[in-house]
């Protein structure tokens, strides 16, 4: 089985325009897929990331490091948070996100993560 790197792609702003009562609904989709995936022993960890918060690094050939605000997109769409799963193979991760209830307001990314 290997594991599979979630990432959660979205307006911010959809969600701020929610109310108080459509966010709870919203966590309530998220809470029940997630324990689904826990149940049966396909989730290995995820979180929601801050909006609007982080930062970038780079070094480029003088390997001096730069550190900027970020990470901001050229679109209005950014990652919003990720989940790791235990899948048999893309098919498997695809089938498993096919009730997420993310795909509701963005994009899922599904990247398997690299044995080493």
């Amino acid at each position: 089985m290997h594991q599979y790197l979630l990432i959660l792609r979205d307006d911010p702003a959809v969600f701020h325009q929610m109310s108080p009562q459509q966010m709870q609904q919203v966590f309530a989709k998220y809470g029940a897929w997630r324990t689904r995936l826990q149940e049966a022993g396909r989730l290995a960890g995820g979180n929601k990331l801050e909006d609007g918060t982080g930062r970038v690094l780079s070094a480029g050939p003088s390997s001096e490091m730069r550190i900027t605000d970020g990470p901001f997109a050229e679109s209005k769409e950014l990652i919003g948070g990720y989940f790791m799963i235990n899948a048999d193979s893309y098919e498997d991760a695809v089938e498993l996100c096919r009730d997420c209830p993310h795909l509701e307001y963005g994009a899922i990314e599904v990247r398997c993560v690299e044995k080493m």
